[in-house]
């Protein structure tokens, strides 16, 4: 019987990380499929790709910064698993943070 990889596919945002290549890797070593794009790809393009979670990763910014990047806010509605990676959990709670004050 052979296994659909495509199935149960991820999403990794990169948010700059040297270790974003290597979080793919380990990924696809266990059998699941995944796929690299960066944290600023269009909502449209997530969508398509449909994943069964999202990756976001580490990065060399700082969520003090105003004009530092944050995850989409479509990654927070899709009711998929999210699992933040150093600047990825980061960005993640800075952006709940923000809906919790409204």
């Amino acid at each position: 019987m052979t296994q659909d990889i495509h199935r149960d596919r991820l999403l990794i945002l990169d948010f700059g990380s040297q270790y974003t290549q290597l979080i793919a890797r380990r990924i696809r070593e266990v059998g699941v499929y995944c796929e690299i794009v960066p944290w600023d790809t269009s909502d449209d393009v997530i969508r398509e790709f449909a994943p069964k979670g999202i990756v976001l990763s580490g990065g060399p910014e700082s969520v003090t910064d105003p004009d530092s990047p944050r995850a989409p806010d479509l990654v927070f509605s899709l009711d998929v698993p999210l699992l933040g990676i150093c600047y990825g959990m980061q960005t993640m709670a800075a952006s709940w943070a923000v809906r919790w004050r409204v």
